[in-house]
C-alpha cells in the first residue's frame, strides 16, 4: 500500500463515528444459510453460526442474550426460528414450526418474539421461557411480511404485500386482539414507526410511494412520491430527523427530511440494497447490500458512505447488541 492510499484509509476510519468497542454486529447472510457476529468497528467477523435456509430477519431479546432468526427459506417453504445464544456464539435451538411456513418479520416485545407467517396469513408469538408457539393470529392478508411493536407492546403494526394493507393490531383485555386495516400504495413491505411514535411509514414496493400514518388514528395523512423503483425497507434515524429507504431497483439508498417530507440525498450504493440499522449512537447506518456481499457504512452526519464491511453470501437481516 502507497503512503497516500495509508493516509487516505486512515482518515476513512477517523471520520467514521466511534462505536462501542463491546458492540457487535449481527449480520445475517441469506445464501449462506449463517448468522454472522461482526465488530462494527473493525469490520471483522468474529463467528459465523449455521441457520436455517434462507434466514431473513434477526431480532434480539431486551436483555441482550438470545438472537431470533426467522428461517423463511429458498425454494421450499421455511418454518423454523433458530434460537441463538450471543455469548456463547452458538445456536442454542431451532425451533419448529409446523405449518407456520415461510416466517420473516420479528419483533420481540413483553419477553415474547412475534413473527409473521407469510403463507399460513398470520402473526405468531414464541416464548422462550416455556420454549413453544403461545400465540396467533389471523390476518387474513395475503403476505403478511414485517411486524413490529410500539413500546408498550400494546400494538403491533404489520405490511401486507399482496393486500396493499397495513394492520394495526391492539390488544384488549386479556390477550385478545384486534385487527383495523389501513389501506395504502401497491407492495407495502418496508415499515418503521417513528421514534416519538407518532408517526409510521410504509414503503411501497411496486409503485414508488410512501404512506405516512397516523399511528394512533390508523389514518394516511399523506403520501409522498418517493420516485423508487422498488422500495425494501425504511428505517428512522435515532432523532427521527431523517428517514432512510432502500431501493432494491435502482441500487440506491434514498434519504428523506421526515419534516418536510422531501428527498435529501441519493447514495449510489450498488446491487441489490435491503437490510437498514441504525447504530444506537445515531450517527451511523448500516445497509446490507445482497447483490455486492457487503453491508455500506453510511455517516448520517454528511449523509455519505464512509466504508463498507465484507459479509457472506447475500447478507440481509441485521441486529445490534450492546
Amino acid at each position: 500500500m502507497t503512503t497516500r492510499a495509508r493516509i487516505a484509509l486512515t482518515a476513512l476510519i477517523i471520520s467514521v463515528p466511534a462505536l462501542s468497542a463491546a458492540a457487535q454486529l449481527l449480520v445475517l447472510n441469506k445464501a449462506d444459510a449463517t448468522l454472522s457476529f461482526v465488530d462494527p468497528a473493525s469490520g471483522k467477523t468474529i463467528a459465523t453460526v449455521a441457520t436455517g435456509e434462507g434466514p431473513h430477519e434477526v431480532e434480539v431479546s431486551s436483555d441482550g442474550k438470545l438472537a431470533f432468526v426467522s428461517n423463511y427459506g429458498a425454494q421450499a417453504p421455511g418454518n423454523t426460528l433458530s434460537v441463538n445464544d450471543i455469548a456463547a456464539r452458538k445456536e442454542q435451538k431451532r425451533v419448529d414450526l409446523g405449518e407456520l411456513r415461510r416466517p420473516h418479520g420479528l419483533a420481540f416485545t413483553g419477553g415474547h418474539v412475534y413473527f409473521t407467517s407469510e403463507l399460513s396469513q398470520k402473526i405468531a408469538r414464541y416464548d422462550p421461557v416455556a420454549q413453544r408457539v403461545d400465540w396467533t393470529f389471523d390476518t387474513k392478508q395475503d403476505r403478511t411480511h414485517m411486524v413490529l411493536a410500539t413500546r408498550d407492546g400494546k400494538k403491533l403494526f404489520t405490511s401486507n404485500i399482496d393486500s396493499n394493507s397495513i394492520g394495526l393490531l391492539t390488544q384488549a383485555a386479556g390477550d385478545q386482539w384486534t385487527q383495523t386495516l389501513i389501506a395504502v400504495g401497491k407492495g407495502p413491505e418496508g415499515l418503521d414507526l417513528s421514534p416519538d411514535g407518532r408517526e409510521l411509514w410504509s414503503a411501497h414496493s411496486r409503485d414508488g410511494g410512501i404512506s405516512v400514518i397516523d399511528a394512533a388514528s390508523g389514518k394516511v395523512t399523506h403520501t409522498i412520491d418517493a420516485r423508487t423503483q422498488r422500495s425494501n425497507r425504511v428505517k428512522f434515524s435515532t432523532d427521527g430527523r431523517l428517514a432512510l429507504v432502500s431501493d432494491v431497483g435502482s441500487g440506491d439508498l434514498v434519504i428523506f427530511d421526515t419534516a418536510k417530507r422531501r428527498e435529501l440525498k441519493r447514495l449510489p450504493l450498488g446491487k441489490n440494497p435491503t437490510g437498514i440499522l441504525i447504530a444506537p449512537t445515531g450517527a451511523t447506518a448500516f445497509v446490507a447490500v445482497s447483490g455486492d456481499d457487503h453491508i455500506a457504512v453510511i455517516d448520517l452526519n454528511t449523509l455519505s458512505v464512509a466504508r463498507a464491511i465484507e459479509t457472506g453470501d447475500s447478507p440481509d437481516g441485521m441486529a445490534w447488541v450492546r
